[in-house]
């Protein structure tokens, strides 16, 4: 806790005044210091009761917003211009509002335009008297129900979507949409909710799976992290894959390498030990006799069974041996699906993400020096000394990301194995970090031959920050089909605002049927197939240079 004191003037400083001050700045950073003796000794009790000590986490300056170039002479800066009031997403309706009253020998000059916009939010009712009538051969015939009604539905489209956007997008519980509906005079009850927005939804989870398979297909670079998901009071954990282009979220009960594999899979089951297979074995360091015998034929199996009695056959019972032989098998699966193999995937460095062709977020890289505790002085004088060469490399990293020049790849690798080479006087702390990122060097530097894959996953840790609003707002899903249904419209819902699709307008769409909102599978392959014209128009482009990455 600190206290600002307001500015005294030289003339009312006399000495009694500069000793109080001097007492109060000595208290100042005494009660600091105590401060920070108890924030220790709470970790270190909540330790020794088996507790996690609370996280003391920076922000990171290696994302710090470079500063924007002062506006050129005469012209504002960007962004202060003013909005134009017409510049608005709907269309107004005119309204001509004559002067009432006009005193004698007035006249009119005209019109001043007023805009404004409102919302119109209340419930509606409608009792449709639908003709039946009999054929000649004796059948009774209904007319047909509009086109906002959906079939076998008692609750018009637009009040669907509303549910589903507001308990999707908004995070409004189903209680509080019970009492907002009550409020609006709709006579629904909480199951008929609930059933709303979790019965029968295939489609919606047809096109989430549409989303997985559009988005591998034309990726070169996967960001993923993963975060809890209690189920049926039981903790479970989600899996989240995406780039700039869509979003996949998938609930399971684990966080393995294979529960990775099996997410990207999708709903196939087969397995395949290819030749991508057998070099995984060999990577994983699988006996050579089990590898020999698990590249007899056959290679193929068409799901778990099939794939569980090939290994029992093979009297492969270790659990180690099970478990990579089956991650080979299900990675040989994804490429014969069509997943290059020059995949990169990002990470914070969880090992089960560690496949293909692996790359680190720089962020996370450097943070536990910037939750470091120091010792003293020097200790502290040495972190910010480290943290700034990090800063600096990081920075020209980006730099050439932004523009690749192979002249520079060379001096970068160099810079960086002084930086996690020099010696340190801390070598339990300052020295396990630069150990850290030296055991690591390729996959820190996978920007130097992959110019198009970041180098931190803020993009998926801010897309998974959604799904854990969820979470701690409405804790864990019950039934298997909210669970599976919070997963799809969470890959639906993000994938929509990375695309500029309206959540709302896609929904709406959704719910009627009238399929004017393309497929975003459809959209992913068009935004992707654009951004690969702009680069290959960048490549050619003299001032950008070859090979620039976006």
């Amino acid at each position: 806790m600190t206290f600002d004191l307001p500015p005294i003037p030289d003339s009312e400083r006399t000495p009694l005044v500069d000793a109080l001050l001097a007492i109060f700045d000595a208290l100042q950073q005494r009660n600091q210091f105590l401060e920070e003796v108890v924030l220790k000794l709470r970790d270190e009790i909540a330790l020794l009761k088996g507790q996690k000590p609370r996280p003391t986490i920076t922000p990171s300056r290696l994302e710090a917003p470079s500063p924007k170039p002062p506006p050129p002479e005469g012209q504002k800066r960007p962004g202060s211009q003013k909005r134009s009031k017409k510049a608005v997403f709907l269309t107004p309706k005119q309204e001509v509002l004559p002067f009432p009253s006009r005193p004698a020998g007035a006249r009119s000059d005209g019109y001043e335009e007023y805009f404004v916009q409102d919302l119109v939010i209340h419930g509606t009712a409608t009792l449709y008297l639908r003709e039946r009538i009999v054929t000649a051969d004796g059948q009774y015939l209904l007319a047909p129900l509009p086109d906002t009604v959906p079939p076998g539905s008692h609750f018009g489209s637009n009040l669907i979507a509303h549910l589903i956007y507001q308990h999707r997008d908004c995070n409004v519980t189903q209680p509080l949409l019970y009492e907002q509906m009550v409020d609006l005079g709709i006579d629904i009850s909480t199951g008929q909710i609930d059933r709303i927005l979790t019965q029968n939804k295939d489609a919606f989870h047809q096109e989430k799976e549409e989303v997985r398979q559009a988005g591998l297909e034309v990726s070169s670079y996967l960001g993923v992290d993963d975060t809890g998901a209690r189920h049926d009071g039981h903790n479970g954990y989600c899996t989240a894959i995406g780039n700039d282009l869509f979003a996949y979220f998938q609930s399971t009960d684990s966080k393995s390498r294979l529960n990775f594999l099996q997410v990207l899979r999708g709903n196939a089951s087969g397995y395949t030990v290819s030749e991508v297979a057998l070099s995984y074995f060999q990577q994983q360091k699988l006996a050579q006799d089990t590898i020999k015998q698990l590249d007899a034929e056959p290679r193929q199996f068409a799901d778990e069974a099939a794939w569980k009695a090939r290994l029992q056959e093979l009297g492969i019972t270790s659990e180690r041996h099970i478990r990579i032989a089956t991650e080979g098998a299900l990675l040989g699966q994804l490429i014969a699906q069509g997943l290059s193999a020059n995949l990169a995937i990002l990470s914070d460095g969880a090992p089960q993400f560690n496949i293909l062709v692996h790359a680190l977020c720089w962020v996370h890289a450097e943070r536990p020096l910037a939750r470091m505790i120091p010792f003293n002085d020097k200790h502290r004088t040495a972190i910010e000394q480290v943290r700034e060469q990090i800063w600096q490399l990081y920075q020209d990293l980006k730099a050439y990301r932004a523009q690749p020049d192979a002249a520079t790849k060379a001096a970068l690798e160099t810079r960086f194995d002084t930086l996690v080479g020099q010696p340190t006087d801390f070598p339990a702390s300052i020295g396990g970090v630069l150990k850290e990122m030296r055991e690591h060097k390729a996959e820190l530097l996978r920007v130097l031959q992959r110019p198009d894959v970041p180098l931190h996953n803020n993009g998926m840790e801010s897309d998974i920050r959604g799904y854990v609003k969820v979470r701690k707002i409405s804790g864990g899903t019950r039934s298997e089909a909210g669970r599976r249904c919070r997963d799809t419209f969470a890959t639906l819902r993000k994938t929509c605002r990375k695309l500029g699709v309206s959540f709302w307008a896609y929904l709406r769409d959704r719910v009627r049927g009238l399929g004017e909102v393309p497929r975003l599978a459809d959209l992913i392959r068009k935004k992707a197939q654009e951004s690969a014209a702009r680069q290959g128009q960048a490549a050619t482009s003299p001032a950008i240079g070859v090979g620039a990455a976006e």
